[in-house]
């Protein structure tokens, strides 16, 4: 019996302390690592939209070649959206034969009450009038 009580004091777990600090740094990193995931998850479904926007230029830039005119609507340029659902809608605004146009992508990718709103126009400038992600 000895043997066994001399040998149950010097097996040694961890203490109530040791467990808490754990617990503690598991939730720091935890509070540092989330909003940053939750940030590069967004940017990364905004690459849907200006992929997009810079194929409806691109198609936009061919049909005003073919026409002389840019097109109106995204099936004149023959616009079709990849894969399943789409988090964007897309619109285009032509301005006459050599004004240019726009395209837009509106779309809520993150489900909150703020827009994601991006546009390219003739001149390839894409830009953001509200990122959702920001």
């Amino acid at each position: 019996m000895k043997k066994f009580s001399k040998r149950l004091k010097t097996i040694r777990g961890f203490t109530l302390i040791e467990l808490m600090i754990v617990v503690a740094i598991i939730g720091i990193l935890a509070a540092i690592a989330v909003p940053n995931f939750m940030i590069y998850q967004c940017k990364t479904k905004q690459t849907e939209v200006k992929t997009n926007l810079y194929s409806i230029s691109t198609l936009q830039e061919t049909y005003f070649i073919e026409n002389d005119i840019y097109a109106s609507n995204l099936n004149n340029i023959g616009f079709q959206l990849m894969g399943g659902t789409a988090r964007y809608n897309y619109t285009i605004t032509a301005g006459g034969t050599f004004t240019g146009f726009t395209a837009q992508g509106t779309g809520n990718i993150d489900k909150d009450v703020a827009i994601d709103d991006w546009r390219i126009n003739s001149t390839s400038n894409l830009s953001a009038s509200n990122d959702d992600c920001d």
